[in-house]
């Protein structure tokens, strides 16, 4: 009877045992499921208003801003603003070569370039959809387009571009009227870009012309006119540039292109990418030490120079064109190789001051004895 009652007791308690550790799992399962998540809204620790986790990132910005405002801040690709740095930085190198030694560049100037840069390269996409709306629905990456998608209607588009060239005009008006002649001559440039790619497989090219006319712009907007010595140098680097970022870039696509009858130099060049774009890498290093020796640079920018070319060489020897994430990642890191110029190009302009002050020194000097 005793033992009846022990193995009865037993059981009892292996059956608790068991219900309580299955409770358990329940329990840590159901807290995990609604434990936080990075980017996701989440209630505050005390009653009041939903919080979300702050972001700088620019597509959380766009995602942050009225719904009816997003599809126009995604057709100028405010979320991805690599763009507008590749844009951006021929500006500020030229306008960083144009400072007077031993200053600075002009922070109105880049402030002016910057807002312009963002101007121009959201009405460049915006013309380039517009053109590109029927492949972008036949493309997985670009098929969510606003246009492509429907979100934006031509005629809306049609307005918005009127909108973003109305403000770049205005930003081009600040400058002089050299510049403004000459800033005028690229929109032919920029209208006429995105069918490129339907009649050559050098639409890169197109592109690289068209991204670096700020190499001539910036220098003028600073001197009043440009330098041909140090512009054209500048911005046949600045093409050379484009030729290896945007090859890069043109990668990801090759497949869906090959299918719906558009052209690139991803196209052209294939499995001999590499070697073209080492071409146009020592192209770009000559043409940038040609600018060094005509604009009288310093060690700070040859040394940059030399960084320039560390990073585009491992950009190049260990880019796979079949990945199309490993093309982004190596297309994006281009801003990083143009950050690391102007900072080459910066240095180099302050060093000249403490050259200046040597040779008036020693010529001070020389006059006394």
């Amino acid at each position: 009877m005793l033992g009846a009652r022990g193995a009865a007791l037993a059981r009892g308690l292996q059956v608790l045992t068991h219900s309580w550790r299955r409770d358990s799992r329940a329990l840590a399962l159901a807290r995990a499921v609604s434990a936080p998540r990075a980017g996701h809204w989440q209630p505050s620790a005390g009653p009041g208003p939903r919080r979300r986790r702050l972001s700088l990132s620019a597509a959380a910005v766009v995602n942050s801003a009225p719904r009816p405002l997003q599809p126009y801040l995604r057709l100028m690709r405010l979320d991805k603003p690599i763009g507008t740095w590749l844009l951006y930085l021929p500006c500020t190198w030229s306008i960083g070569l144009a400072a007077e030694p031993g200053c600075f560049p002009d922070w109105y100037m880049l402030s002016l370039f910057g807002t312009g840069a963002v101007l121009m390269r959201g009405a460049g996409c915006t013309i380039n959809d517009m053109w590109d709306r029927d492949y972008d629905k036949k493309v997985i990456r670009t098929a969510s387009r606003p246009i492509a998608a429907g979100d934006i209607s031509i005629f809306r588009s049609f307005i918005f571009l009127g909108g973003q060239l109305t403000l770049a005009l205005g930003v081009l008006l600040c400058l002089n009227y050299y510049s403004i002649a000459l800033g005028a001559a690229s929109l032919l440039l920029v209208i006429t870009y995105p069918l490129m790619k339907r009649i050559t497989y050098w639409p890169q090219l197109a592109l690289g012309l068209t991204f670096n006319w700020g190499a001539l712009l910036g220098w003028s907007a600073v001197k009043g006119s440009c330098d041909p010595s140090v512009c054209l140098p500048l911005y046949f680097s600045g093409i050379m540039w484009t030729l290896i970022y945007d090859t890069i870039y043109a990668h990801q696509d090759k497949r869906d292109d090959a299918l719906i009858g558009l052209k690139s130099t991803a196209l052209r060049f294939r499995e001999n990418t590499k070697q073209w774009l080492s071409g146009f890498g020592v192209a770009m290093l000559g043409a940038l030490s040609l600018v060094g020796v005509n604009s009288g640079q310093t060690a700070p920018y040859y040394t940059a120079l030399a960084a320039v070319g560390a990073h585009l060489a491992h950009q190049i020897y260990t880019l796979d064109i079949h990945r199309p994430e490993d093309c982004w990642d190596k297309f994006t890191s281009n801003r990083t190789l143009g950050l690391i110029f102007l900072l080459g190009i910066v240095l180099g302009n302050l060093q000249k001051e403490k050259k200046t002050d040597e040779a008036k020194k020693s010529i001070d000097s020389k006059i006394e004895k």
